[in-house]
């Protein structure tokens, strides 16, 4: 028996586009979790122009969603209602015009970094140390090893729902630790960064001191999303969560770091729900044990686990 034709599926709603459009597609592969369920239809746009041909038919009321990189994320099980759009190879370049580095949202950190420091450029070597792409950098004011987005801005484009470039200088962002005051409704597609001659080889050898310490901190190698929560104000996240005993903490497939407790990893079984569900006990028990309210850094998406997950803060 042949299977009854679709009907009434978000992506016959949409207009046909030159980058790839996927009904139902499984978001985990992208996830650096490795975990998380499907995108309603998800978007890779070819470059600028078809994203914002797609942002001005998409139609009202369509929950629209970006993943980036997908390093400092994690996709619930439920999956991703909606259209979300990932940024690739058409918002990946990268080129430096004296002391200014101009990238596309798409593209990874660390080439940043690294391409800075091909051009005799200073100043963004902390960008190594940050996993994901510019896109998700701009957004969460990104930041290692003393530096921060914030300090080498000079300005951003998006493009909101109505298909329209914006132009935001570093001044009209907002900045604060981890945090824009940039409308969740635009699309950041690009940004320039300001960086200062400086010898190859002493920002090469600045680059392998974060590298390093990166992995002799941090790990790397595991299926993890980086930093879980925020620094609360003038303390530490990873002592707040050891001294609440959750150095090691298990649920399900999904495990508090023993080299850096303010890591969660993916043993290899864990779903989102166990992901989230330990980051949940490990706020109860710092609240209990310090009265500290961890703020979450990772950034949750999609539909919540079937029987809901009540958060710390709203008892």
């Amino acid at each position: 028996m042949m299977a009854a034709p679709r009907t009434d599926h978000l992506i016959d709603r949409l207009p046909k586009a030159r980058g790839r459009l996927i009904a139902d597609a499984p978001l985990h592969r992208y996830a650096w979790f490795r975990v998380g369920g499907a995108a309603e239809v998800l978007f890779e746009p070819a470059d600028r122009d078809d994203l914002a041909a797609m942002l001005r038919s998409v139609p009202p009321g369509v929950p629209i969603t970006v993943i980036g990189a997908a390093s400092n994320l994690l996709i619930r099980d439920g999956g991703v209602a909606g259209l979300v759009i990932r940024l690739t190879r058409g918002f990946a370049t990268i080129s430096v015009d004296g002391d200014t580095v101009v990238a596309g949202a798409g593209a990874m950190d660390i080439n940043v970094a690294r391409q800075a420091a091909a051009a005799g450029l200073g100043g963004l070597e902390f960008l190594s140390g940050v996993p994901g792409s510019v896109g998700g950098a701009l957004r969460m004011n990104a930041g290692a090893y003393g530096r921060e987005i914030a300090d080498v801005l000079i300005d951003a484009e998006a493009i909101g729902r109505d298909g329209n470039v914006t132009k935001t200088t570093a001044a009209d962002m907002g900045f604060s630790y981890r945090h824009t005051t940039v409308a969740e409704d635009l699309i950041f597609v690009s940004a320039r960064f300001r960086g200062a001659a400086d010898d190859p080889r002493k920002i090469a050898a600045r680059m392998a001191e974060i590298r390093a310490a990166r992995e002799d901190s941090q790990p790397i190698r595991s299926r993890t999303g980086g930093s879980t929560f925020k620094n609360p104000p003038r303390q530490k996240a990873w002592q707040l969560i050891d001294r609440a005993g959750c150095r090691g903490l298990v649920r399900g497939g999904a495990r508090v770091s023993e080299q850096h407790c303010n890591f969660l990893i993916n043993t290899g079984s864990a779903t989102a729900a166990d992901l989230e569900g330990l980051g949940e006990e490990i706020r109860r028990r710092v609240k209990a044990a310090t009265g500290v309210v961890l703020e979450w850094e990772i950034r949750r998406i999609g539909d919540a686990p079937a029987h809901g997950l009540r958060e710390v803060g709203d008892e």
